[in-house]
């Protein structure tokens, strides 16, 4: 069975995107500091930069370019964490919301924020 058209097209941008940094890094000679842990501590690090922009303020407050910049660093270090172990982006995302969609069923899951656990 074959992805929608739709998701076909987001499926080729990911790996596109994932070709892009890995010539990047390869031309520079910095996949040798980019070993899983590293890249893990990365994807953590940028991502508490992200939260910092929106510390103390309401969510329109925060500054939208520096927002792009912050999610670019983490999408980058995801995608090249997945290339480390050899992962389908898209077949892993696919899985989860899957996964998700047994664990939160539309008509118990929709308009709360309970955690499937509670849901009942």
């Amino acid at each position: 069975m074959s992805a929608p058209k739709h998701l076909s097209c987001i499926m080729n941008n990911w790996q596109s995107l994932q070709q892009k940094l890995i010539e990047f890094r390869n031309d520079r000679d910095w996949e040798q500091f980019h070993n899983p842990k590293d890249l893990a501590l990365a994807i953590s690090i940028e991502a508490s930069e992200l939260n910092e922009l929106f510390l103390w303020k309401k969510p329109e407050e925060a500054d939208v370019e520096k927002v792009k910049e912050e999610l670019a660093d983490i999408f980058a270090y995801a995608l090249l964490l997945a290339e480390k172990y050899n992962l389908d982006v898209d077949e892993i995302v696919l899985n989860k919301i899957s996964k998700n969609a047994e664990k939160y069923p539309v008509d118990k899951s929709k308009g709360t924020s309970k955690k499937y656990n509670e849901l009942g």
